[in-house]
């Protein structure tokens, strides 16, 4: 099994707009139940820190969940997310134990 870390550095102030438009996503391609999606935001370190974590079998598994996702939620995260998004990197782990 493998985590995925979609993390993202949010435009000061503006990490309400980017909840709100990944809860439009959620809702035009909601991730299966499966895949234990958590949102984290920041407590410390960097401000405005938005992070999507899910699990998935392997990283076929990963890629395909990426396609179908993006395929129903694509609009929504180009027009509404990205211009909110002043960085972002992907981090992936196997899961132990």
């Amino acid at each position: 099994m493998i985590l995925v870390r979609e993390i993202f550095q949010i435009k000061f102030g503006r990490m309400k707009e980017a909840l709100e438009a990944l809860r439009e996503m959620q809702k035009v391609s909601p991730m299966p139940p499966e895949n234990h999606l958590r949102v984290l935001t920041d407590l410390t370190g960097p401000y405005y820190t938005l992070i999507m974590e899910g699990t998935y079998k392997d990283l076929p598994d990963y890629d395909k969940a990426l396609h179908t996702e993006m395929g129903g939620a694509g609009e929504v995260y180009h027009k509404k997310f990205v211009p909110l998004v002043d960085s972002g990197r992907r981090e992936i782990f196997n899961v132990v134990g």
